[in-house]
């Protein structure tokens, strides 16, 4: 992450800060709105420079945690759909090491900036529905919400077709999102694929209709970033849903689906259960080595631990 801070930090040295602070504004009211996109967000190049300052560091911390959720795997080989400027390039490298990344995208100003920071990548021109290179892992983060339901359907067949060996979404953790990721999910298996993670599972989510499924990644702010944003704090929460899928079955451990809760002597977590239930699971301090792990777990960890 360090790496990406002083690309971007770079990168915005070279525009004035009154015309990023606007094309800022601009994209957080498209975000906010959650309707797709009547047309590409980034329009030219200052928008492509104030969409990495403002996306990149929070799409960056909410792939790598829903990398951190995959059984082990070690892909030579990732496509990023709509990947922008490489944002989960940059995740993927993080977690895997030195590999064959391909950052495929509609926007020219997105991939050329994409490029300025990280040469080493194949930037690739792409639409929807133009043929995806095959890849171990395919990605696709917060993409689906600028589409429509067909679009949708389109993009989540061309990525199950692509990959060999995961396929990871990512969208935002709102209701909307939810319903996107949900849909993606039953999408996948219909295609042969096995849910890895948030799930335990693979039959009817048991938060719909009362909740909906959504984790959490910190994000360090630089002073810059917080100045864009018009922010106080040093550090934001990336709030995200998602899906990773791999061919073969996955792990059924729960998984926690909040922040833990504390009191004296007892640790509340809300588990995501193999058999679809949701609730909350007390660890009191008489459980010893259990009670540790429970103190340690964080919100979006397997549970229980690994013995």
């Amino acid at each position: 992450m360090p790496e990406l801070r002083e690309a971007l930090d770079a990168l915005l040295a070279d525009v004035p800060p009154a015309r990023l602070t606007d094309s800022v504004r601009r994209l957080i009211e498209v975000y906010r709105s959650g309707l797709p996109a009547g047309e590409p967000l980034i329009r030219n190049m200052v928008d492509a420079t104030a969409y990495a300052a403002y996306r990149m560091p929070a799409t960056h911390a909410a792939v790598v945690a829903a990398l951190a959720t995959l059984p082990a795997i070690a892909p030579r080989s990732h496509v990023d759909l709509g990947g922008g400027t490489g944002a989960a390039a940059w995740a993927v490298q993080e977690r895997y090491g030195t590999l064959q990344h391909t950052v495929l995208d509609q926007v020219p100003e997105a991939l050329k900036l994409g490029e300025r920071i990280a040469k080493q990548y194949t930037w690739q021109p792409w639409q929807l529905g133009e043929p995806v290179p095959a890849a171990d892992l395919v990605t696709a983060s917060y993409v689906l919400t600028e589409l429509d339901e067909e679009q949708q359907h389109t993009l989540v067949e061309q990525a199950a077709a692509a990959a060999g060996t995961a396929v990871v979404l990512i969208e935002p953790g709102t209701p909307p999102g939810y319903r996107r990721i949900l849909a993606a999910r039953d999408q996948l298996m219909r295609r042969g694929w096995h849910i890895a993670a948030p799930c335990p599972h693979e039959l009817a989510c048991g938060l719909q209709g009362r909740d909906w499924c959504h984790f959490a990644a910190r994000v360090n702010r630089s002073s810059l970033h917080r100045r864009l944003k018009e922010a106080s704090l040093g550090y934001e929460d990336e709030k995200f849903s998602f899906v990773a899928a791999v061919p073969g079955p996955a792990g059924t451990r729960g998984r926690v689906v909040r922040h833990p809760a504390f009191r004296k002597g007892l640790v509340t977590l809300q588990v995501c259960q193999p058999d679809t239930t949701v609730g909350p699971v007390l660890v009191s301090k008489r459980e010893g080595q259990v009670y540790k792990a429970a103190r340690d777990a964080e919100w979006g960890d397997t549970w229980p631990p690994p013995s």
